[in-house]
């Protein structure tokens, strides 16, 4: 049961940094709109959880909904 669980957990740190890569935008881009330091940002980047409020200013920041994965994963729908 462990197993299953990990194989539909959500690394959110890569799919920001993932995302960040196919927008063709730098961790330095996004520092600044978030008006942090980019170590922060590789400290993001390496988690697997992050602060809901967090996660809102960078789904507005990027223009991506990074909730839709938990939700799709809610329905069984690992993305």
């Amino acid at each position: 049961m462990a197993n299953e669980k990990e194989k539909k957990s959500i690394h959110i740190g890569s799919v920001i940094k993932e995302e960040l890569n196919r927008q063709g935008r730098t961790t330095v881009w996004l520092a600044e709109q978030l008006g942090c330091h980019r170590t922060n940002l590789y400290k993001i980047y390496d988690r697997r959880t992050i602060d809901t409020g967090v996660l809102l200013r960078i789904s507005r920041i990027m223009g991506y909904d990074f909730f839709q994965l938990y939700s799709a994963n809610l329905a069984g729908n690992v993305v």
